[in-house]
């Protein structure tokens, strides 16, 4: 394994998501890296696409650009497959994660599909189209991560891309204004239409309170796809349901915290706290192991339905 490799993966998962660097400790050794060196692939996607670094200093990008860096992206992709040396940092520890763990490409082809949504400026206005949206940018990253963790079982993938579904709803509910600034708007037309929100005027200070009766829906709709991806902890390793149960609990917090604040969601961005995060480490601990003994439950068939491979 190169160590530059790893130490660029590292540093990537440190600067751009303490919450999930904090979980990732918790995987053994083997999957701790390749879930560090999956991370430092997706990060870097989305840096070139959204002009970031490790997820900082995002502006309004040239969407004339967009197009052509989706592009690279998507040869890079197609050439880690192919079994290509890369020289990029990234796409080296990508390259090794999908050569382990046998990932399909559709997987990362999916991914890179949710930011060509971003560069052509893809307009939302139902509820799917959001939940589309939310499936290629986290759903198949819970994908990719089940693969890591030794999941196969189509249910247990199932679950996995719930949870990343819940991941990206929640994000959604705490950046709407963030977002709204660079001309992103992933809340659903129609739900704007409900309360009287044009959606080039989501960011000022007057549409805040009805703004959060969105957000609210918005984290409403996660809970039962959180509860859902509790329900694939029982078929992981009893590490990795550690992590992701710690993941689940940080994450599914943050959406709590914005309903909570209601018109205030946006005054400061809501994060958890080192407490909170150490709460939920311990409760992650108790979730994981009680799963060994979880009574699963059906799926329920109201959420949404994931493509299947063919």
């Amino acid at each position: 394994m190169n160590d530059q490799v790893i130490d660029h993966s590292t540093q990537a998962i440190n600067v751009g998501s303490k919450s999930f660097a904090a979980a990732a400790k918790l995987f053994d050794e083997r999957t701790r890296q390749s879930a560090v060196m999956l991370y430092a692939w997706c990060r870097h996607c989305d840096d070139v696409i959204d002009g970031q670094t490790l997820g900082h200093g995002q502006v309004e990008g040239d969407r004339s650009t967009g197009e052509a860096r989706l592009a690279e992206l998507v040869d890079l992709t197609e050439r880690a497959y192919a079994g290509e040396p890369m020289r990029d940092p990234a796409f080296a520890a990508f390259q090794q994660v999908i050569q382990r763990h046998q990932i399909p490409l559709d997987y990362p082809l999916e991914h890179l599909a949710g930011f060509r949504m971003d560069v052509q400026d893809y307009r939302y206005q139902t509820l799917d189209d959001t939940l589309l949206y939310c499936y290629r940018v986290a759903g198949v990253v819970g994908l990719m991560m089940a693969k890591v963790m030794g999941a196969e079982a189509e249910a247990t993938l199932d679950r996995a891309c719930d949870l990343g579904l819940a991941f990206q709803l929640t994000n959604i509910a705490r950046d709407i204004v963030e977002d709204a600034e660079i001309g992103r708007v992933y809340l659903p037309a129609d739900w704007l239409a409900e309360v009287g929100i044009p959606a080039d005027q989501i960011g000022m200070p007057y549409n805040r309170p009805a703004l959060a009766l969105l957000a609210a829906r918005l984290v409403d709709l996660a809970e039962p796809y959180y509860l859902s991806a509790s329900q694939g902890l029982r078929d992981l390793p009893l590490r990795s349901a550690w992590s992701i149960a710690t993941a689940h609990g940080v994450y599914r917090q943050i959406g709590v915290e914005v309903k909570a604040r209601g018109a205030a969601a946006w005054d400061t961005r809501v994060s958890t706290t080192s407490a909170q995060k150490l709460q939920f480490l311990l409760g992650g601990g108790v979730l994981a192991l009680a799963s060994r003994r979880m009574q699963l439950t059906p799926r329920p068939d109201s959420l949404w339905i994931r493509p299947r491979r063919v």
